[in-house]
């Protein structure tokens, strides 16, 4: 089975509007409303290619309601701690003439609902795979990454780790399955710039000296890198296509390796299905489907 995690679920509010003006009235042309957060993108994209998972995370309110119908909605097992003060947060995201989004805080969540995520992650068996990814609120201890991979060490569980800086360098001694920074985030963990393929791979290799089993870098346009636990190296430039939307395409990316490798076995199979899922959600107002997956399969 697999389960994927999301400390504060959202509301995502997308809207378009012509021209925006501050301090104005300003009408949209567009609207939708979606579940978010970064395993919940996971979650929706992993139903999208066929693969049934399980989203654990804290909700609260009629927002927290809401997030869970719309996952249903979209063919998603849930499994949310309901938590008692405030509401899960609503972001919103514009797009005008330029992208400006603005991010709600989330519910007050308190250490008995951590203990509750616990006793539901107490449950996961030798074989599933667990999928973390996104920031910790400030409600939680930031280190709720490393108590969570420490609590389930030596179970026989995959845990794929998406996050960025000392949430992600902090697991590596945990050994996750896999890890996804992109090429930015790669940079930043050892403080340099790194915008080609080539300059990637040596950095990705630090990240597994220092515990990690699988490395996938994410690189948008110029396609994405991935080194597996047997030291193979694979690379391969973007499929071609018009960028539309680039939210949720790392997660999707994350999916896609997660779908390929459950299906095959085949790490290269699943360094291509990730990058293909990656991209589709890409060139798509929403998350990549398995037709539109399949079909950039066929193009590079």
């Amino acid at each position: 089975m697999i389960y994927t995690v999301t400390f504060n679920p959202s509301l995502d509010y997308i809207i378009r509007v012509a021209d925006f003006r501050a301090g104005q009235i300003n009408r949209t042309n567009y609207e939708q409303i979606l579940p978010g957060g970064k395993g919940i993108n996971v979650s929706i994209v992993l139903s999208n290619l066929g693969h049934d998972s399980t989203a654990l995370g804290f909700v609260a309110g009629f927002t927290g309601e809401d997030i869970e119908d719309l996952m249903k909605g979209f063919g998603c097992g849930t499994d949310f701690i309901r938590v008692k003060e405030g509401f899960s947060r609503i972001n919103v995201k514009m797009r005008s003439d330029e992208e400006t989004e603005i991010n709600g805080q989330g519910p007050l969540i308190t250490a008995e609902d951590v203990a509750k995520l616990f006793e539901k992650l107490d449950a996961l068996r030798e074989g599933d795979l667990l999928i973390i990814s996104g920031s910790v609120p400030n409600t939680l201890p930031q280190d709720m990454y490393e108590r969570i991979m420490e609590h389930l060490q030596g179970r026989g569980i995959r845990i794929a780790v998406d996050a960025t800086r000392d949430l992600l360098t902090r697991v590596l001694k945990y050994h996750p399955f896999l890890i996804k920074p992109n090429n930015h985030e790669l940079g930043e963990i050892f403080g340099v710039t790194l915008r080609t393929q080539e300059e990637v791979i040596p950095y990705a290799r630090k990240l597994q000296e220092q515990g990690a089993e699988n490395v996938l870098i994410s690189m948008a346009g110029e396609g994405a890198v991935f080194i597996s636990a047997q030291g193979e190296v694979f690379r391969s430039p973007a499929p071609k296509g018009t960028l539309v939307n680039s939210v949720g395409a790392g997660d999707s990316m994350v999916a896609g390796f997660v779908a390929g490798y459950l299906e095959t076995g085949d790490y290269s199979k699943a360094f291509r299905m990730g990058l293909a899922t990656g991209s589709a959600s890409a060139f798509s107002t929403d998350l990549a489907t398995r037709p539109e997956v399949e079909a950039l399969l066929e193009t590079f």
